[in-house]
């Protein structure tokens, strides 16, 4: 059976396999899948970056198998995949037209392979949304170990490293952990996005062992992620909390009358901030940490990212069609031509603004319709009772807390961030088709 005329023309290629004896491997390739992606998940803190690009490339090489093998469901592409179709082409031709285009094609490649694994976490869903709360189970053992490890720091020796070190900050003194990613603020992003995943698992899983493993995982989670003191951590674990409790809360009053179904949210919302202005000015090194937003270029962390964005403006006002080339090879190339004296950076420090950078502003431009379809597509889980209807939900929390956590950092672009990113694309885009 090959593709059926309806599908779209970008996917006319799967199933050209299809018509063959199908062998072990082709009745077997569900299974494989989910393994693939067990492994990858629950490694992602874990192992060394050699090991995650092997299993990343088998995530791509079998999803092109499974896809000549096996055509997927007539269908259009859809409000993700589009997006993510366009900025794909974009990243094509800004590498075309790079000034340094053999440093852009390996970012471009890079993104192919990020885009394998969504594609194969995808297509599992699709064809067995059951996956989903195994893939999130290897996920949160990962995380667990993590966070215990990062825990563990505060009784131990652990070196402040110079990569992330802020001796002129008015925080300085603070002991942040770093667990195995060896920088709080990319440990931070790796904890955002899976703390929502982790309470919603708690709500659906049955059986004590499951229930615990989701409740130590979000807990351990929880404290790690805080004592990261991370400013933008703790921006996106606010947003990411809050956003699901919001989200749960409408999906569970939508047959309450409407006075309390208008009247419970901003209560609830009032409550929330309430709590966290407490929390803020009550507990010191909470409050330490926050009012050194306020000390602009006096703080030293504030002062990077400011100079460092300074300049990342520049080169979009230089190349603000087609930027300079994907990924981070392009930028180590281009951004000594603009960077203010004595401020070195990798990124852009700003998902938005490293977009523009790369992509110009057309890419800026389909991030954020991206951005936007991934909320269109949770939004619409409101109202269903599709078996992936509440796992889009914590998947669009996490969309919000890693954007929130994105406007003062880039660490989405490391594999531990992305590829859990990508699983929320997947999960969200899969409901968003059921």
């Amino acid at each position: 059976m090959t593709a059926s005329p309806t599908t779209s023309w970008l996917l006319r290629w799967q199933g050209l396999w299809a018509r063959s004896p199908q062998g072990p491997l082709q009745r077997r390739l569900t299974a494989i899948a989910g393994g693939l992606l067990l492994a990858l998940l629950l490694l992602l803190p874990l192992a060394d970056r050699g090991g995650l690009g092997l299993l990343i490339s088998a995530c791509g090489a079998l999803w092109l198998i499974w896809g000549l093998s096996d055509p997927s469901s007539p269908r259009p592409l859809g409000g993700i995949n589009g997006w993510i179709l366009a900025y794909l082409a974009l990243a094509v031709l800004a590498t075309g037209f790079s000034p340094v285009p053999a440093a852009a094609a390996k970012g471009l490649l890079k993104l192919l392979s990020y885009l394998g694994v969504y594609a194969l976490m995808r297509r599992l869903l699709e064809r067995a949304p059951a996956w989903w709360d195994r893939l999130v189970a290897a996920l949160l053992l990962g995380e667990l170990a993590t966070a215990v490890i990062g825990l563990r720091q505060l009784y131990g020796e652990a070196e402040q490293l110079a990569r992330w070190a802020d001796p002129n900050s008015v925080a300085d003194g603070t002991r942040r952990i770093y667990s195995t990613l060896e920088n709080p603020n990319l440990l931070a992003g790796y904890l955002v996005p899976i703390i929502p995943l982790a309470l919603v698992a708690l709500l659906r899983w049955r059986g004590l062992w499951p229930r615990l493993l989701a409740l130590a995982a979000a807990g351990f989670g929880m404290a790690a992620l805080l004592l990261t003191y991370s400013r933008g951590g703790w921006i996106g674990m606010v947003l990411a909390l809050g956003g699901l409790g919001l989200l749960l809360l409408l999906r569970q009053t939508r047959h309450l009358p409407p006075v309390l179904r208008r009247w419970l949210p901003p209560l609830i919302i009032a409550a929330t901030v309430l709590a966290l202005v407490l929390a803020a000015t009550q507990i010191e090194p909470l409050r330490v940490r926050l009012l050194s937003v306020f000390a602009g270029r006096e703080d030293s962390s504030n002062n990077f990212r400011i100079n460092v964005w300074m300049a990342a403006l520049s080169m979009v006002k230089d190349r603000p069609w087609l930027g300079i080339g994907p990924g981070n090879a392009a930028f180590n190339l281009i951004y000594p031509l603009y960077q203010q004296p004595r401020f070195t950076a990798l990124s852009a420090y700003s998902v938005p603004l490293e977009l523009a950078v790369e992509a110009g502003l057309p890419g800026l431009i389909a991030g954020l319709g991206l951005f936007i379809a991934s909320l269109r597509a949770g939004l619409k889980q409101l109202h269903r009772e599709q078996p992936l209807s509440v796992p889009a939900l914590a998947c669009l929390a996490a969309v919000l807390g890693l954007a929130g956590h994105g406007l003062v950092d880039t660490i989405f672009f490391r594999p531990e961030v992305q590829i859990s990113g990508w699983l929320l694309l997947a999960t969200l885009g899969a409901a968003d088709d059921a």
